[in-house]
């Protein structure tokens, strides 16, 4: 599965791979083969790609084309 939104989501900030890579605690490869299709994104990465974007899990992996962020508001 290649994850565009990733990448589109960083150039759209003009981030380069290493920054992500960096908030995430891995390599600028490692990153890079998220964004390729080529390695499977943890759920905890994907978190904190979403709450560092401020976009839905949803919306990062193409389920929705919505980018707002769901509700925090957990009973």
């Amino acid at each position: 599965m290649d994850f565009i939104r990733i990448r589109n989501l960083r150039e759209d900030k003009d981030l380069y791979q290493k920054d992500i890579a960096k908030l995430l605690g891995i390599s600028q490869q490692y990153y890079s083969d998220y964004e390729n299709g080529k390695r499977p994104i943890p759920i905890i990465h994907l978190i904190t790609l979403a709450k560092f974007y401020h976009v839905s899990i949803d919306y990062l992996v193409g389920l929705t084309n919505n980018p707002k962020p769901y509700s925090r508001s957990v009973s």
